[in-house]
């Protein structure tokens, strides 16, 4: 659903309020107010966030409310209703509640309170109550250290589940090529014409030298990847969050993912 479409797909509407006041919005949809004015101010391309982004900002939120519950931040029912709210996000199964332009507020914080809105409204269903998107389900958080987390958790998580297994694919292919192109001689070429003669098979060994070496360079930046800001929070003081909650949380996440996520050494670095 693009942008445009979003802010169409239903014909009756409910009211919703935030600080800025009372606004329609589609009456079938799991996003308020906030979600809703970024929908009518970014309709540029139509293009919504990648699903890969949207999954890794939904297993913050969800890490986050279990580490929150766990330091009493939370109570653990509003934390299970939040985690479990998260998780089906995370598995795509509310992907058209996400309808933001992926051209929108710098920092990400409409697509952050996407997220918030969408999932506290889940949660609300299961619990029977209202559960707050900014006071419980964006505990702990800002736009400012888990938007960045997750834009290098939707990256990392590509880079370990397609885009090395498509290189070595290639590389093996090209490995095999050079073996059965040995014996096969052809002539060089340099400079825009004929050189020395080369061996087929070497020509391709060269080619799959230099996606080997892809290979290694991806695996570097997903390493770097792997270091994220999460705790940060606005300016990467950690401020109004529990000390142990950085720690915490990226364990969980971590565990999530599969991937050995790493808190930042430097979150001013890092958010900067």
């Amino acid at each position: 659903m693009t942008s445009v479409d979003a802010g169409k797909a239903s014909q009756s509407t409910r009211v919703e309020r935030d600080s800025m006041g009372e606004l329609a919005v589609p009456a079938d949809a799991l996003y308020g107010a906030t979600t809703q004015r970024a929908v009518m101010n970014f309709p540029i391309s139509g293009q919504p966030m990648p699903r890969g982004f949207i999954r890794a900002l939904a297993l913050v939120k969800r890490a986050a409310a279990e580490t929150n519950a766990d330091l009493g931040v939370l109570p653990r029912d509003v934390a299970a209703a939040i985690a479990d709210a998260a998780q089906a996000v995370a598995d795509g199964a509310h992907d058209e509640a996400f309808p933001i332009d992926v051209y929108q507020t710098g920092s990400g914080t409409s697509t952050n309170m996407n997220a918030n809105e969408v999932i506290a409204h889940l949660a609300g269903e299961r619990l029977g109550r209202p559960v707050h998107p900014n006071d419980q389900v964006n505990a702990g958080q800002s736009s400012n250290d888990n938007i960045p987390t997750a834009m290098q958790l939707a990256a990392a998580m590509a880079i370990e589940a397609d885009l090395l297994p498509a290189l070595e694919t290639l590389r093996a292919a090209l490995s095999d090529k050079a073996a059965e192109f040995h014996d096969v001689v052809k002539t060089g070429r340099t400079h825009l014409q004929d050189a020395t003669p080369i061996r087929l098979g070497q020509e391709f060994e060269g080619y799959a030298g230099q996606v080997a070496d892809s290979i290694r360079r991806a695996r570097a930046a997903e390493e770097e990847l792997l270091a994220v800001p999460l705790g940060g929070t606005a300016v990467g003081t950690g401020i109004n969050t529990h000390p142990e909650y950085a720690a915490r949380t990226v364990t969980r996440i971590a565990g999530l993912t599969g991937l050995p996520v790493r808190e930042t050494e430097s979150h001013f670095h890092a958010q900067a």
